[in-house]
């Protein structure tokens, strides 16, 4: 009877596993993601330094302007080389 018992639960977690598993890769292949708990849409948004032509994501970038005219840069050298180029 213990091993019956045993070997049910066996079952029942490889069942659990594979499950979530095929949920898991089915998912993926229709390109759905989950949201990461605690970031907000669009706050990793690559935006291009036009200075050194780097690729920054917006949150970390150095912003300088205001409106359409903003401009972000990856670090405040790079802010002031556009500055002076102005």
């Amino acid at each position: 009877m213990i091993r019956f018992l045993a070997l049910s639960i066996l079952v029942f977690l490889i069942f659990l596993i594979v499950r979530s598993t095929l949920n898991a890769f089915v998912a993926g292949l229709r390109g759905a993601s989950r949201p990461v708990p605690g970031r907000r849409a669009g706050t990793d948004e690559l935006v291009k330094d036009p200075v050194c032509e780097t690729y920054i994501p917006r949150r970390k970038a150095i912003s300088r302007g205001s409106g359409s005219a903003t401009r972000y840069f990856c670090s405040a050298a790079c802010a002031d080389r556009y500055a002076a180029r102005s």
